[in-house]
């Protein structure tokens, strides 16, 4: 129901209460002009009979409003005795009058009570139409027959009157109740907004940091190893130039990178290449600035996968081979890609001094945190095994969510249990 709609009940039920309010006034007005017009009585007698319609007019006036919460008994008594009084002065007020006997008998009083308010009523209607009480058996059945029925139909429109006005009282309370849900939802609505408006920030945010850390920070890291390097060797002319080509090439690769993270752009590698190939490229690239053997592996059937996954085992891959050459002191790297039916896993080992993997978490390194959140965030698990002395080996295993899967499914697989991987 629109609001519109239920403004114009609302409209409409106010004007029939007004009306229904008018109606006993209306009723005993017609009924006086029509007792004046149509009967041949002495204008005392006439003017007797305007002096209890007045009265009648008053008590309905003065004791009807405080019948409805107060006295409703003793209302409906004076109600129907007036009525029985003018009904002896003319039969109209039976016809007419005694209707709002009916409808204050039913709508005050309650119970029982009712009943026999609209059955006093009945009887007085029907004596004053038969012109006075029954004699015989005969007239004295039709007479309770008549009275029976009156007090059928009264009370069965009345029943109906009653359920349909129940009815209404119950659908203006479910409107309310809907309107007042529909604000609330509205209220909620406008918070969840809010609330994804914040976590959508939060999200990018990290996101950025994430991707400076993977392109701006490793890129100046390496940079800086080969200007140091360079430094170094600047007795060797070619040495030198070599370090300083590096640095250069170096420098613009993390401005691309850094540019690309900044619109959400696929990583360089993968753009040109699949992933295998990416990976390939960047561990022979590292390799060569490192100085340390890497050999990258692929087992499984290759496949595309969502653009999101293949970044996300990229990035992994370039911030544990930075790792390696930051602090492992490693001779060698590998880095096995795996397809599997429902995921796909990236192992990176190394055989350097390895770490004691209580110590790197107090320390809160952003380098494992980031790690770990990209493979959360794609409901994936990671984990690391190393020791002093032992080496280090670093596994992502993310859902292998394709390229093709159709608009509006889901393919991402439940996440799996974080497990150190087997030595």
């Amino acid at each position: 129901m629109t609001t519109g709609t239920a403004t114009r009940l609302d409209r409409w039920e106010q004007l029939l209460e007004r009306l229904l309010g008018a109606v006993p006034y209306l009723l005993l007005a017609v009924s006086m002009t029509l007792s004046w017009l149509t009967e041949d009585r002495p204008w005392t007698y006439r003017l007797a009979t305007l002096g209890l319609a007045g009265l009648a007019g008053a008590w309905i006036a003065v004791l009807a409003p405080a019948g409805r919460s107060r006295h409703p008994n003793v209302y409906v008594t004076g109600l129907v005795i007036l009525i029985g009084v003018l009904c002896t002065r003319g039969v109209w007020f039976a016809g007419f009058f005694a209707f709002t006997g009916y409808l204050h008998s039913w709508s005050l009083l309650s119970g029982k009570r009712r009943f026999v308010g609209v059955a006093a009523t009945a009887a007085i209607c029907v004596t004053a139409y038969s012109g006075g009480l029954p004699g015989t058996p005969s007239a004295i059945l039709t007479h309770v027959f008549f009275v029976a029925a009156i007090v059928a139909g009264v009370s069965l429109f009345s029943f109906v009157g009653d359920v349909t006005a129940e009815r209404s009282a119950e659908r203006k309370t479910t409107v309310a109740r809907l309107e007042e849900a529909l604000r609330e939802n509205a209220g909620l609505h406008a918070q969840l907004l809010v609330q994804a408006r914040e976590a959508g920030v939060l999200d990018e945010r990290q996101r950025m940091a994430g991707e400076i850390h993977d392109t701006l920070a490793q890129g100046l890291t390496g940079i800086i190893t080969q200007l140091q390097a360079a430094a170094h060797t600047h007795e060797d002319p070619s040495s030198w130039r070599r370090h300083l080509d590096n640095a250069m090439s170096l420098a613009r690769e993390s401005l691309a990178e850094a540019r690309r993270s900044v619109h959400a752009v696929q990583p360089g590698p993968l753009e040109s290449a699949p992933l295998p190939a990416a990976l390939a490229e960047i561990a022979a690239k590292w390799s060569e600035l490192a100085g340390v053997r890497a050999e990258v592996t692929t087992t499984g059937t290759v496949r595309p996968l969502h653009p999101e996954v293949e970044a996300t085992l990229l990035r992994i891959a370039q911030e544990a081979l930075a790792n390696i050459a930051k602090h492992a002191g490693a001779a060698r790297a590998g880095l096995t890609l795996s397809y599997m039916e429902d995921v796909v896993s990236l192992d990176v080992r190394d055989d350097g001094s390895g770490f004691d993997q209580a110590r790197a978490l107090d320390g809160g390194g952003y380098g494992l945190a980031s790690m770990r959140k990209r493979v959360a965030r794609l409901a994936g698990a990671f984990a690391i095994e190393s020791e002093p002395g032992g080496g280090t080996a670093i596994s992502a295993v993310v859902p292998a969510i394709t390229t093709t899967a159709p608009a509006g499914t889901t393919t991402v697989p439940p996440a799996v249990t974080e497990e150190s991987p087997s030595a």
